[in-house]
């Protein structure tokens, strides 16, 4: 004989769920947010790609192990 919980927890196994994120559009405040975020990483990272061309040289030789460093 099932308890009135074990029927509960049963019928919620068998009854398919739907999944509310499938049809979700995002929000323009937050899609506005996101481009602005990759704008901000994309320019940070041409900034250190900037600096790394310039100094590439001395970066590189700061970072070589020298003899069992």
């Amino acid at each position: 004989m099932a308890s009135e919980k074990q029927r509960e927890q049963q019928e919620q196994k068998e009854t398919p769920t739907q999944n509310h994120t499938d049809n979700a559009q995002p929000k323009d405040e937050v899609t506005t947010k996101g481009e602005e975020i990759k704008d901000d990483l994309d320019q940070l990272l041409d900034e250190i790609d900037e600096i790394l061309e310039e100094d590439s040289e001395e970066f590189v030789e700061n970072y070589i192990q020298r003899g069992g460093e």
